[in-house]
């Protein structure tokens, strides 16, 4: 059973699971989707195609599953899916994606998307990320999971945050960041690693070491990407954690922060 309250507006072609929450003045489409336990809150607006999860929350003037401003976009049936125990804050923005690329914006789990921060079509956020208020994603970016973007953290459409990943507050990423790197400014410089979330996250002093060395050779050894690669490619059979840095680094297309 779910408890809709009467001054909201569902279509009457909205699934809704058990225990689906809608708050009043909220309106939720067609081709919309919610899982059980997820708790809408008022002036909520859900377009479909769109599918929520399980136990999500979102709250007020957030706008989700609208069709993108991508001048190429041309009203085709899209889709948003977004995973479980997420929290959108208010004013948040996340738009469907586009035919010419995946089709899909996609929202993975235990994720916190906080105030005012927009995720563009077609990118694709893993889980157990945080967007700080007021970060924009443009489209086609993909971010990796625990990367943490800083307030108004603005991403380039096209761009890859690596997992562990944090952003300094006003940092404008123009390029790739790897698995675990920390930046800052306009533009974006690479300025360490995100340590300190790898504690907490209960990584080993033994693996914290060797993904600090393993920072030094791509960002201090003044070495190209390739021979900084070649050097990690033993700490990487040892380390999985610096073989994710060294993929993220290998697998960029726009190049990496710098």
């Amino acid at each position: 059973m779910s408890l809709v309250d009467p001054r909201a507006i569902v279509d009457p072609a909205a699934r809704l699971g058990d225990n689906v929450q809608v708050g009043p003045w909220s309106i939720i489409g067609p081709d919309v989707e919610i899982g059980e336990g997820t708790v809408i809150a008022s002036h909520v607006v859900i377009k479909g195609p769109t599918r929520i999860g399980r136990h999500n929350r979102i709250f007020q003037f957030s706008s989700v599953g609208e069709d993108t401003p991508d001048l190429k976009y041309k009203g085709e049936p899209t889709r948003l899916v977004i995973g479980d125990h997420n929290v959108i804050r208010e004013g948040v923005t996340i738009h469907r994606g586009t035919v010419q690329d995946r089709g899909e914006t996609t929202l993975g789990n235990h994720n916190l998307i906080m105030a005012y921060a927009h995720i563009g079509h077609d990118s694709v956020i893993a889980n157990h990320c945080i967007l700080v208020n007021n970060t924009a994603l443009a489209g086609h970016v993909h971010v990796g999971d625990w990367a943490i973007l800083s307030g108004y953290t603005l991403v380039h459409q096209y761009c890859h945050i690596g997992a562990y990943s944090f952003s300094g507050m006003g940092t404008a990423i123009g390029k790739d960041v790897p698995a675990f790197v920390t930046v800052f400014g306009n533009p974006a410089e690479a300025r360490s690693m995100n340590f300190e979330g790898m504690r907490r996250r209960g990584f080993s002093e033994e693996t914290i070491l060797a993904l600090r060395n393993a920072y030094k050779v791509v960002y201090r050894k003044g070495l190209t990407v390739e021979a900084a690669l070649a050097v990690l490619s033993a700490d990487a059979q040892a380390f999985p954690e610096v073989a994710l840095f060294r993929d993220s680094v290998q697998a960029s297309n726009r190049g990496i922060t710098r």
